[in-house]
């Protein structure tokens, strides 16, 4: 890739160290994208309190447990052994990180931290993954619409998601006050375009995940040794009866295994939800087939050419599965009811699909190099 003639410093804020594949796999890929431009890029190191309770082993869920002292002890000797466990996947994400995501070395944990000792940059970027879905207290908190960020400084959005259709009434306001200070807007769907529309922001577009700035060859370098053979790769979040019967049938199709990223898919006949992101990679890699409701899942199996298919979430952030296959004109991936799965036989092609992701892809790459030489 060719440089830009000016080496700026560069600072991203996002969901960090959420210990998501698909959080983890977009924050590398958009630093490592500006360092192929030549930029000097690192994230700031942005854990607030709601971002911070993952691997927390005295962690109260709900409330109600929390009333009595013997009901808060029985609560936590009941989780303790499954958190203990799960203390894996946090020092292989631990890992992944310290050798690939570059970040700042002071903690910022609110947006008045930032404010006070502003992370040292040319340019600041917010973006991407879901940093401003209202649904979840990120879409609410004012630093990952870059708040924090003087005026005189160059601020853009890079692909960030709303994945919800529409804003709730109380948070319009909030949300076009914040983007308006942008210089430069970019969001991750069409709907989210159709969002900033609605409040009277005309400027913003549409670009691709980060993941796709990157070469399926990029991703092969940091992935994991293949580590399964002949098996479906399955990435449910909700564990849905409706892709379970879509596997099953899937498995006695293809003669094969079930392998999953999810602790709660117990017909998985592997389980890799402690392993890191780059074992989650190769396992995308070598499936033979991927079936998820993740978003992630089906940017990779798009970037290395597999066959898929999407099922919506049970929680209202659907809109990001549907506009990422209506864009790329594969509609029949994502999978509805029971029909469909009863009818499917939808294969991918991706020598038609190319030249459009392609198109895309440039577009979102001359956005970032545009927005910068601003």
């Amino acid at each position: 890739i060719k440089q830009q003639n000016k080496q700026m410093k560069i600072k991203t804020i996002t969901c960090h160290e959420v210990y998501n594949h698909g959080a983890s796999l977009q924050e590398y890929a958009l630093l490592n994208y500006l360092k192929y431009l030549g930029h000097e890029s690192s994230t700031i190191h942005y854990k607030p309190d709601y971002l911070s309770q993952h691997f927390n082993l005295w962690r109260i869920s709900n409330p109600r447990y929390a009333k009595n002292i013997f009901i808060k002890t029985a609560y936590l000797l009941a989780k303790l052994p499954e958190r203990l466990k799960m203390l894996k996947r946090k020092k292989n994400f631990d890992a992944f990180s310290e050798q690939h995501i570059q970040a700042t070395n002071k903690l910022y944990r609110t947006n008045d931290e930032l404010k006070n000792d502003l992370p040292d940059a040319d340019a600041y970027i917010c973006g991407s993954d879901q940093i401003w879905n209202s649904f979840f207290p990120n879409g609410k908190d004012p630093s990952f619409y870059l708040d924090f960020v003087p005026n005189n400084k160059l601020k853009l959005s890079y692909a960030a998601s709303f994945a919800i259709d529409q804003l709730e009434k109380d948070i319009k306001g909030f949300v076009k006050e914040k983007v308006s200070t942008l210089d430069h807007i970019s969001v991750r769907e069409p709907s989210g375009v159709d969002i900033l529309k609605d409040l009277g922001i005309e400027r913003a577009i549409q670009v691709l995940d980060p993941v796709f700035l990157l070469k399926a060859a990029d991703w092969e370098k940091i992935s994991a040794k293949p580590v399964e053979d002949n098996y479906i790769f399955v990435y449910d979040c909700d564990n849905d009866p409706l892709i379970y019967q879509f596997v099953k049938k899937m498995q006695k199709r293809l003669n094969c295994r079930i392998v999953t990223v999810n602790n709660n898919i117990k017909y998985a006949n592997v389980d890799y939800s402690l392993e890191g992101p780059d074992v989650f990679l190769s396992l995308i890699n070598n499936a033979k087939f991927v079936v998820s409701n993740s978003f992630h899942a089906v940017a990779f199996s798009i970037i290395f050419q597999k066959q898929f298919t999407v099922f919506n979430r049970f929680e209202k952030i659907n809109t990001r599965m549907r506009d990422v296959v209506n864009l790329l004109s594969i509609p029949k991936a994502l999978v509805l009811d029971e029909e469909q799965v009863r009818n499917f036989k939808h294969e991918i092609n991706y020598t038609k699909m190319q030249p459009q992701l392609t198109s895309l892809i440039n577009k979102s790459k001359d956005y970032l190099k545009t927005a910068l030489q601003s």
